[in-house]
């Protein structure tokens, strides 16, 4: 789409899936700007009908909803995965889907560290001691009653050698651990980067999730693959939540399959009450996180300066970031297996 004096209608679906502290810089075309804190489903039609360019984050935009809006030019991701839009849709209407890249690199892998760090020495459950009067009762220095593990020498598997899991096992190796990165599940001969997914899973003392979700991964994580973790690792998850099966990890969990989970992912998100992840949450060797390892102050900054940007490109007729609707690119936040 070129450059225009029309005023353009866009239309933001779900700011407030964006911090509030977060400036949205001004758009640099004639425009009107509709914006909606959240957008329930069965509001996507009429919110959409007239809108030139579409802004989402998370909210579905499913072919029937995309068939209604025939003005309907871009739909412009707050995101980089992009399973909330239907591409096929998109492609066969020559609407133009850009994302996210890149931003996340710092931010996901320092939260990946935090909730390995926080389980492999038993942070929670400490804190959680020492406020419940636990050290008054042990009278004297210190008290052993839940495992502390250094992460050197340990051996960390990887799943997903895109931005993130790469950024993993850049600080993995700088604590010393051995790091190894998965192929993908019955693959081989995917190069000397590459470990066989099974050996993997033999061998971690971490396991960290950096996959997309897709056809194949989901459910990657289910019974059979935590029985074959002999050395009962942690598993980490920072990616999408369908990627493990949540009923097999919480067996696993309890039966000491694994030695701990850190997950910031859920399906749905949030989860229910009656969630089989929630059920593990006075369990000291479980963490659940709000889906916020992408979420820093700095992160977050950088997602919507980009987002802007990739509607002023469009409308220039540069179109970035392109998933559909040009000269397509892989998902860079889940990375590739």
């Amino acid at each position: 789409m070129a450059s225009t004096s029309t005023p353009l209608r866009v239309v933001f679906l779900d700011r407030e899936t964006i911090s509030p502290e977060t400036v949205l810089r001004p758009l640099s075309f004639p425009h009107v700007l509709e914006t909606y804190g959240r957008t329930r489903p069965e509001e996507v039609p009429a919110r959409i009908a007239d809108a030139d360019i579409v802004i989402v984050n998370k909210v579905r935009l499913g072919a029937d909803a995309i068939a209604a809006a025939p003005r309907l030019r871009m739909i412009a991701l707050a995101a980089t995965g992009s399973d909330n839009i239907d591409l096929a849709a998109c492609r066969e209407r020559g609407i133009v889907v850009s994302n996210i890249r890149g931003y996340a690199r710092t931010t996901v892998p320092e939260h990946v560290f935090a909730l390995i760090f926080a389980l492999r020495r038993s942070i929670v459950p400490y804190h959680a001691s020492v406020k419940a009067g636990r050290w008054q009762e042990a009278q004297q220095f210190c008290y052993f009653d839940y495992p502390i593990r250094d992460l050197a020498g340990s051996t960390l598997g990887i799943v997903g050698a895109g931005t993130l899991g790469q950024a993993v096992g850049q600080i993995g190796r700088a604590l010393g651990m051995r790091v190894l990165f998965a192929a993908h599940k019955g693959k081989t001969g995917m190069g000397a980067l590459y470990t066989p997914f099974e050996t993997v899973l033999a061998e971690s003392d971490v396991i960290s999730l950096h996959c997309p979700l897709n056809a194949h991964t989901h459910h990657l994580l289910g019974a059979a693959e935590f029985a074959a973790m002999a050395r009962k690792p942690l598993v980490i998850n920072t990616a999408r939540g369908a990627l493990i099966d949540d009923l097999a990890l919480a067996d696993a969990l309890r039966k000491g399959q694994i030695s701990g989970a850190g997950l910031d992912v859920t399906v749905p998100e949030p989860p229910p009450a009656d969630h089989p992840l929630m059920g593990l949450l006075d369990l000291p060797n479980f963490i659940l996180t709000p889906h916020v390892a992408w979420a820093s102050s700095e992160a977050v900054q950088a997602l919507a300066d980009q987002l802007m940007g990739n509607v002023d490109a469009f409308v220039a007729g540069e179109p970035r970031n392109v998933l559909v609707g040009g000269a397509a690119a892989q998902d860079s936040q889940g990375g590739t297996l």
